[in-house]
């Protein structure tokens, strides 16, 4: 019976070895996140990575497929196991894992706005006034142009204090 199963793989090469089982026709399932990295000119990079780096669980049944077949895998360690005995992972864990990973992949407000939309304040001193987005800053920071006091103000402020206002 098919059944989910954790595979450790050899460093860096998770991506490898899911490429190789999927020719072999196994489904595979590689939990991701997101990273943010400052480049040397200051600019964040936002880039994917392993949830669970060096693992990847595998969806096949092994009287169907040889687990011998799989392990010779490039890219492959071995099939995770307790003992002799392989142990599957019960589904309910696979989908609450697929449930977690949709809710870090929605696209963070900063993604989505960009230079001159408008938005406003959700909180902070400044709530309720309207400003203009400029540009993400580092530390989930952003700089928004406003009016205060008949003077154009740029200020950085968190991201989580704006949001987009619907023209």
């Amino acid at each position: 019976m098919k059944a989910w199963y954790l595979l450790y793989c050899k460093p860096r090469s998770e991506a490898r070895a899911q490429q190789n089982l999927m020719l072999q026709e196994v489904e595979t399932y590689l939990p991701k996140c997101r990273q943010q990295v400052r480049q040397p000119d200051g600019q964040i990079h936002v880039s994917e990575a392993p949830l669970f780096p060096n693992y990847l669980f595998i969806y096949f049944d092994p009287l169907e497929t040889s687990v011998r077949s799989i392990q010779a895998t490039r890219g492959v360690y071995r099939l995770v196991d307790c003992r002799e005995d392989m142990t599957p992972i019960d589904d309910a864990i696979i989908r609450a894992i697929k449930r977690k990973e949709q809710k870090i992949f929605k696209l963070p407000q900063l993604q989505r706005l960009k230079k001159g939309d408008r938005v406003r304040f959700k909180e902070g001193p400044f709530v309720d006034l309207e400003a203009v987005f400029l540009e993400p800053c580092a530390d989930k920071r952003c700089s928004v142009l406003f009016s205060i006091m008949g003077q154009l103000q740029s200020v950085a402020v968190p991201e989580s204090c704006i949001e987009s206002i619907c023209a």
